[in-house]
């Protein structure tokens, strides 16, 4: 099975290039399954049910977020009624959506996508995502009850985000770390089979400070105190992302690649396209 995984779209730059890429990837390439992470589509931090549906129009199966999941007051109140949309699963209980859900992708394939959030330097109160995954992993293991198991590692350290990689090892067939925005160059297949990168990239202007605008944070490091709000730069974006090949009888992957498409680094697909 082909699988594509986009880095966090931010702002309307990043939600463009994905709308305007992503029916061609899909279709050039047969990809099957789709999962976009909407952290900070709207205006950089959030998501709106808008942006949400016009995502799963552009071809998303689903939409991941992470910290900043509820930035837009009505994802409180959407996010119960989108299935194809998910917040970290380990969030409080009784946090209003999901935080993993089970997909058919195009081929028929059952596929388990699970947003996992980490604590290192972001949120030490959430429940520990090893134990989350567990739980997960548990109530819909690969090869019972899911054929392809995904998992949006939301987290900031890489330390975290690589011990997580190695924990869900052979039991799940991506780790795509996500938050950071900037996609690094550790993809690879852990000895188990599972495809991992550290960080998958962001959709956005590379112009930036992670997406936003320089001169917000920029002043930030220097003054210690803001000046205004942090807003998305709106420059050509990239399109970063993680192509994967699973093999379906196993559920674990055979090949992992970066693509990156337009805006300021270097484009790369896919060889195994």
């Amino acid at each position: 099975m082909r699988l594509l995984f986009l880095g966090d779209m931010v702002g309307r730059t990043g939600r463009t290039i994905v709308f305007d890429l992503l029916p061609g990837l899909i279709e050039r390439h047969n990809i099957e399954f789709v999962v976009v992470n909407g952290e900070n589509a709207a205006a950089g931090f959030g998501i709106t049910e808008k942006i949400l549906l016009q995502t799963l129009e552009a071809g998303a199966d689903v939409v991941t977020t992470g910290n900043h999941a509820f930035k837009q007051k009505e994802a409180l109140s959407f996010s119960a009624r989108q299935e194809r949309f998910l917040r970290p699963t380990n969030y409080p209980g009784g946090t209003p959506g999901r935080g993993a859900n089970l997909y058919e992708a195009r081929n028929g394939a059952r596929v388990l996508v699970s947003n996992i959030m980490g604590t290192v330097f972001m949120h030490p109160c959430l429940d520990d995502p090893f134990q989350a995954v567990e739980r997960e992993l548990a109530a819909c293991p690969l090869g019972e009850g899911a054929d392809i198991i995904v998992i949006d590692f939301h987290a900031e350290a890489t330390s975290e985000k690589q011990c997580f990689g190695h924990f869900v090892d052979g039991r799940v067939s991506l780790v795509a770390g996500t938050h950071t925005h900037i996609p690094t160059a550790d993809h690879q297949i852990l000895p188990g089979g599972t495809a991992y990168m550290s960080d998958a990239g962001m959709c956005g202007d590379y112009d930036s400070s992670l997406g936003m605008e320089k001169e917000e944070p920029l002043n930030r490091f220097l003054n210690k105190v803001p000046k205004g709000r942090m807003e998305p730069a709106t420059g050509p974006a990239t399109l970063c992302g993680i192509a994967v090949e699973i093999d379906e009888n196993t559920g674990l992957a055979t090949d992992i690649a970066p693509i990156r498409l337009g805006g300021r680094l270097e484009e790369v697909l896919p060889g195994f396209w």
